[in-house]
């Protein structure tokens, strides 16, 4: 079975530790790793080295390779510029669809907290016997929810279809995207919604037949790459033709006209957490609500639900402080409060044409 993590974000909601030459999933957010190398390390070891990919852009190959140095180096594979999601699936497909046409293949991301990692790859492997039984077959992965989020997509699954290794697999029904209050704690209380995670697991082979259907646009261009693959000339096809392609999503491209039929859903509680923005990254590491989150040399006095962030050599104190969000750099002092975090993108793009663009 292979899995390809994509590591290709920039992640300006985690600024000012994430930016353009060192992106969030990069850098040591949690403990002494990068989320790259969590990722890479939670497959371990129902998946060898040989077994993984990293997607990414081309300017982060020598860091993924770096962080990742068991890892086969061809088996980094850089995007020559960013096209979204739909072209770089479409990429490692193609590739993958050459040398492991029925092997299953899972599609995980490496700016995600996992904490139940035994239970995850069970899922996975169980998720990979049900597509090596029915190649023509995609599994989603799915967090039950742990409070109705309107900040998240959601997938709706219908009746249990089997189970694999006691993990119930469920008919599969649609998906849904980022909810309003009321609808989101319809879907909490259903039963038959979850988080979407974008982790799902099939075959090389049925998913580069869903590109020849869905994106005829993209489908002969990414044939010519990977016909060149394994040859002299790849890299220079892949930087001729894939900066042509059009920017699209994954799901707009493919997952909205998937065949619910060909579908299935496992949900089961993973402790999933999207650490994409410095609130989320304290709700998944607080030991309990309202609790403080910090790392590097701090000094907290009455200070309340609040994360402090140090990756200096100088001493951060708080007195008094509530509900706040406080990141040091040795360049940049982050303040704000935790419900500004929306606003921090927008800051960085202030940045843009300033004296202050090399700090983004």
């Amino acid at each position: 079975m292979k899995a390809v993590i994509f590591a290709g974000g920039v992640g300006t909601r985690l600024w000012p530790l994430s930016r353009k030459k060192s992106p969030k999933q990069f850098e040591k957010i949690i403990g002494n790793q990068s989320t790259l190398q969590l990722a890479a390390n939670r497959l371990q070891p129902d998946f060898s080295w040989n077994d993984i990919y990293v997607s990414t852009g081309a300017p982060y190959v020598e860091i993924v390779q770096k962080q990742l140095d068991e890892l086969p180096p061809d088996h980094v594979i850089g995007e020559p510029e960013m096209r979204d999601v739909g072209p770089a699936v479409g990429l490692i497909t193609s590739l993958l669809v050459r040398d492991f046409p029925l092997e299953p293949m899972v599609i995980v991301w490496s700016d995600h907290l996992v904490k139940k990692e035994a239970l995850f790859r069970k899922i996975l492997l169980s998720a990979g016997e049900v597509v090596k039984k029915d190649p023509d077959r995609i599994v989603f992965v799915a967090q039950k929810p742990r409070f109705p989020s309107e900040n998240l997509g959601w997938i709706e699954y219908g009746k249990e279809m089997m189970t694999q290794n006691q993990i119930p697999v469920y008919s599969f029904v649609d998906f849904q995207y980022r909810p309003d209050v009321s609808t989101a704690k319809r879907y909490f209380e259903s039963g038959h919604h979850a988080w979407n995670l974008g982790y799902f697991v099939t075959t090389p082979q049925f998913l580069w037949s869903q590109y020849k259907k869905f994106a005829p646009n993209l489908y002969p261009g990414l044939s010519r790459i990977a016909d060149s693959w394994h040859t002299g000339k790849y890299e220079e096809t892949l930087a001729a033709i894939y900066p042509t392609f059009e920017k699209i999503s994954f799901d707009n491209l493919i997952l909205e006209k998937l065949d619910p039929s060909n579908a299935h859903v496992i949900s089961e509680d993973i402790e999933w957490s999207d650490i994409g923005a410095w609130e989320a990254l304290k709700e998944a590491l607080e030991e309990a609500a309202d609790k403080n989150v910090t790392e590097g040399k701090v000094l907290l006095t009455d200070t309340e639900d609040s994360l402090v962030y140090n990756y200096t050599d100088q001493l951060v104190t708080t007195i008094d402080v509530k509900d706040a969000l406080i990141v040091a750099t040795n360049d940049v002092i982050l303040v704000c409060n935790k419900s500004s975090v929306p606003k921090i993108k927008k800051l960085v793009e202030s940045l843009q044409g300033t004296e202050n663009e090399h700090l983004t």
